[in-house]
């Protein structure tokens, strides 16, 4: 059975290092969302990109320590989405989030 609807995509660009309530914050906001209802998160980690310093990070050996770029992809409706970003917005301090319109295709078997 196949779902379509029309929702939001949310990406929100942070640097590994960064925390909230001493814990990784790409791993807070997955856990936030997930506890309110947010359809689907997924966490990327960049080999090389730089931010709001200009400071290029890279996976290179000599800078495995650096703090690495981390993409979290969150999806959902609108409502939801823009409901979550009030969540977002307090809680990064270095970062940036974007959202385009998608179509979902939600799959299940249930």
């Amino acid at each position: 059975m196949v779902d379509k609807k029309v929702g939001l995509l949310l990406r929100i660009f942070i640097g590994e290092s960064e925390k909230k309530n001493g814990r990784p914050l790409y791993e807070w906001l997955v856990n936030e969302a997930r506890q309110r209802g947010i359809a689907g998160a997924t966490v990327f980690r960049g080999i090389m990109g730089f931010g709001a310093h200009s400071q290029v990070h890279t996976s290179k050996i000599l800078d495995l320590a650096s703090n690495m770029p981390v993409v979290v992809e969150l999806s959902d409706t609108a409502e939801k989405i823009q409901d979550f970003l009030a969540v977002v917005e307090e809680s990064i301090k270095d970062g940036m989030a974007t959202m385009q319109d998608i179509e979902m295709h939600i799959y299940s078997s249930k």
